[in-house]
């Protein structure tokens, strides 16, 4: 059976705010830091993405929630499976501490 090879690691940041982050966050500060190890300006990823460079900036930050098709679209600009990217942000998100309010509420009231 092959090996899996794991050529990154996540952050494991959270929100300035103390919650839990978000998986859009969780992505863009791997995206970001992806991009910033490869020594790229926004501009270069952005344009062999297809994207522009300010939906690019918007993914990294977090405000954005992009298609898979443009995930898939920035994975292959940084030159990263989508797979090794899907699993970055989930093992960054297990690391960040939990920090989840007990259901009340507001739980109810942001499901319905």
């Amino acid at each position: 059976m092959a090996e899996i090879v794991r050529p990154f690691m996540p952050a494991d940041e959270m929100p300035r705010d103390g919650r839990e982050p978000l998986w859009r966050e969780a992505l863009g500060e791997c995206l970001r830091r992806l991009r910033n190890e490869r020594g790229e300006i926004l501009v270069e990823t952005a344009r062999r993405a297809g994207v522009s460079p300010q939906y690019l900036s918007e993914m990294e930050r977090g405000v954005k929630e992009p298609s898979s098709e443009m995930i898939a679209a920035v994975a292959g600009a940084l030159d990263v499976t989508l797979g090794d990217l899907t699993l970055a942000v989930a093992t960054s998100l297990l690391r960040a501490p939990s920090r989840v309010a007990p259901a009340g509420p507001t739980a109810y009231a942001l499901a319905a």
